[in-house]
């Protein structure tokens, strides 16, 4: 029975350890890249671990792969885009970081060639050694796409940068997701959440209240504090 306790504390000692270890706030990133699919997949996944990035000094780029044309009921098109750029702008004063917007369309994304090499050159450009994006079991059809789109791209660009993937309404549309990284943001969930309210359009409030205040909590009692977001870090190629 003792010998029995003493291997399970110390298996959960080296989970801890290695759980430590792959947090992104003790790799000493100069430069961090979080790809989503719409404006705000961004901030309410891992909002707080951009906001803490930035506070070590590393810079932090939010992408957009849509500008979340599909968003707005009753809006065309190029009235909600608008209207969410003008929300994700403010969104990232919010937090400290710069944004790039590509070009896909929200329910229309799409994966092939061109949209293989247009990822592969905002990795290439912004030239971050930490890439940031949705998790690929997921049931929203665009996550999905840019997930594949940026894993193609890392691939491509030499496996060069560690890649981290963030989940989206915990059993809603991530599944099968297990974290082996984990982020307290204790310090600055609030930021995180005034960020995530400058989405006015896509009623933030109800979306914190239904999902991420207990995703928040669940994977705060997983890392022993109070509110942590979670990852799956899939780390460089190394030398």
């Amino acid at each position: 029975m003792k010998r029995t306790f003493i291997i399970l504390f110390v298996l959960s000692l080296v989970c801890t350890m290695g759980q430590a270890q792959n947090s992104p706030l003790n790799k000493g990133y100069k430069k961090a890249l979080f790809i989503g699919a719409h404006p705000d997949d961004n901030e309410s996944c891992a909002g707080g671990t951009m906001i803490l990035l930035q506070n070590q000094g590393c810079e932090v780029v939010s992408v957009y792969m849509t500008s979340g044309e599909r968003g707005i009921k009753g809006a065309s098109l190029d009235e909600a885009a608008s209207i969410r750029r003008k929300e994700l702008a403010e969104a990232c004063k919010v937090m400290g970081v710069k944004y790039r917007l590509m070009t896909q369309i929200d329910g229309q994304s799409e994966i092939n060639a061109e949209r293989y090499k247009e990822m592969l050159q905002v990795i290439e450009e912004e030239k971050p050694d930490v890439v940031f994006t949705h998790w690929p079991i997921e049931l929203h059809r665009d996550h999905r796409n840019c997930s594949a789109l940026v894993l193609d791209a890392w691939k491509h660009s030499g496996r060069n940068c560690d890649l981290y993937y963030y989940e989206a309404e915990l059993g809603q549309q991530t599944r099968n997701f297990t974290p082996n990284a984990y982020v307290n943001i204790e310090s600055v969930v609030e930021q995180k959440h005034k960020a995530l309210l400058c989405h006015e359009s896509q009623k933030p409030q109800e979306i914190l209240d239904k999902w991420h205040y207990d995703m928040e909590k669940f994977r705060g009692r997983e890392s022993e504090c109070s509110v942590a977001e979670a990852f799956v870090l899939l780390q460089k190629t190394r030398n």
